[in-house]
């Protein structure tokens, strides 16, 4: 059985904004990988332990979260701190009408876990990030986290085969609305010290 790990996680219309709360408040920064000047869903996500909630939704523009980061596949190497290798793939996912939340969402643990594990075999690491409170913004219910070597690998090794390709596909419209989850986000993680 996994233990519950709460964070509150932000998200971020600019990139220096959410570096400089990084560097304020500590945690993981995904950023995405682009330069452009509209980033859709959100140019970064900051997820924390700071205690000091006030100010994390003062800072962020998109939306914050309280979640539970469940690690399903741990990478072998990590910087303590600073730029991690690689890049991670952060999928919002909004859960599928039909199953709700909870539903969607234990779905997405106990069946689509064994899927992904099993057809993403490029993927160096795996988070997903159960949402259990919304405190402003997109009604988003997770952010899977798909953690990848390489952009190239997390561009074109994503399936192992297109039958996997078409079975993570028909799962993911069982628990996600695929029409109404953003599109993914290319981006970047840091570690920053609280």
């Amino acid at each position: 059985m996994l233990t519950m790990a709460l964070e509150f996680c932000l998200a971020f219309s600019n990139k220096e904004t959410a570096e400089n709360a990084a560097e304020n408040y500590g945690g993981r920064l995904y950023e995405d990988v682009n330069d452009r000047d509209l980033h859709i869903p959100f140019a970064a996500l900051l997820c924390t332990t700071n205690p000091n909630l006030n100010s994390l939704l003062t800072a962020s523009d998109v939306g914050g979260y309280l979640v539970d980061r469940r690690v399903m596949k741990t990478r072998d190497l990590l910087n303590p701190l600073g730029p991690q290798p690689g890049v991670v793939g952060v999928f919002s996912l909004v859960a599928n009408a039909s199953m709700g939340h909870d539903a969607a969402d234990r779905h997405w643990r106990d069946g689509h876990t064994p899927l992904a594990l099993s057809i993403h075999l490029a993927m160096s690491n795996y988070a997903q990030l159960s949402v259990l409170h919304r405190f402003s913004g997109p009604a988003w219910d997770g952010f899977a986290l798909c953690g990848f070597e390489s952009e190239q690998d997390l561009r074109t090794r994503f399936f192992a085969s297109k039958e996997g390709e078409r079975i993570i596909a028909e799962d993911v419209a069982k628990f996600a609305d695929t029409k109404l989850s953003p599109r993914r986000v290319v981006a970047k993680e840091t570690i920053f010290d609280i």
